[in-house]
Formats: structure tokens, C-alpha cells, sequence
């Protein structure tokens, strides 16, 4: 699977909201290289300790995320994408109506490797979720802001390497 869910699967999209964009397959080869393109997020709900101890649920408010292809594997698969937008949303704890707005409007690189794996390279704030044992902050939903790049294994593991910046726990806001 060349892009994993931010969020819930991984912008998380986290994704890139905590549930990111999927990638352009080959079928979509009729998108001229070049040409940005709507690239809308996923909301999603998530259950009681996937990423914090209650069940939530993110949805957009502002989505004008947009997406430009730079360059395609042979097969068609995006090999790297850019993403730029305002994407504002609203994180909800479904058990107490709790809520906070997010700014998640970042500005990022995406590079997809053969392997499953891709890395963003990222200015600005992007909200993303960490799952038990899955990257290098603990299990929760973040607002990272600043610039940073965020590797994704193929297994879905990320690895966040600050060059500056700020990690905001959501979870603790909502709690």
C-alpha cells in the first residue's frame, strides 16, 4: 500500500489529518503532471484507545487542501507529491461532547519509497495520530507545528525528527 493512513490507519492523517489523502493510481493517469488537484481529508471517528483513552472524531470545518503530482514511478504511482492548504477542523470526545478546533493547514513534500515506506518533509502544523508502540511519541493525536520531517516505515511506524518547533497533545485537551 503505497500511502498509509494518517490517522486511524495513519494524515492521519494522521492525517494531513490524522486520515491523509490517498494517493493518484495509475487509472487516474488522465490528471496531467503539474496540475493541482483537490486533495479533500477524511473525517473519521476512532474508538476508546486507539489513539486516546476516549472514542473521537475528527471532521473539517475548512478543506482546502490541494495536492500537485511532481513526479510518477513508471507505474503511475506518485513518487513525490506536494500538499498546501487551510485545513481546519473540529476534534470531538465522543464520550463527553468535549471539542477543540485544530489548524492542521501545513505545507508538505511527500516522497514515496518502492517500499510501502514515504517521508514528509513539513512546514507548518499538520495533525497526526500515533497508535501503542507506533513511531517515536507515545499513543495519542498531535498538532505538530514547526519544521520537521515525518517518516513513515512500510510498516506504518513514524519517526518525527524536529528541526524546530512544537508537539501539541490533543488528547490531553479533550481528556
Amino acid at each position: 500500500m503505497r500511502f498509509l493512513k494518517t490517522v486511524g490507519a495513519a494524515l492521519a492523517a494522521a492525517a494531513l489529518v490524522a486520515a491523509g489523502p490517498a494517493p493518484a493510481s495509475a487509472a487516474s493517469g488522465d490528471i496531467a503532471p503539474g496540475a493541482w488537484e483537490p486533495a479533500p481529508q477524511e473525517e473519521f471517528e476512532l474508538p476508546a484507545g486507539a489513539r486516546c483513552d476516549f472514542a473521537v472524531r475528527s471532521e473539517s470545518i475548512v478543506d482546502e487542501v490541494r495536492k500537485l503530482t511532481v513526479s510518477r514511478y513508471p507505474d503511475g504511482s506518485p513518487e513525490r507529491e506536494l500538499y498546501q492548504g487551510a485545513l481546519i477542523g473540529r476534534l470531538t470526545n465522543l464520550e463527553t461532547g468535549a471539542s477543540t478546533i485544530t489548524d492542521a493547514s501545513g505545507s508538505a513534500r511527500i516522497e514515496y519509497g518502492t517500499d510501502g515506506s514515504m517521508t514528509w518533509y513539513v512546514t507548518g502544523p499538520v495533525l497526526i495520530g500515533f497508535r501503542e508502540n507506533g513511531g517515536s511519541l507515545p499513543k495519542g493525536l498531535y498538532i505538530i507545528d514547526g519544521e520537521y520531517v515525518l517518516a513513515f516505515s512500510p510498516t506504518g511506524i513514524k519517526t518525527l525528527t524536529m528541526r524546530h518547533g512544537t508537539v501539541h497533545d490533543l488528547c490531553a485537551d479533550l481528556a
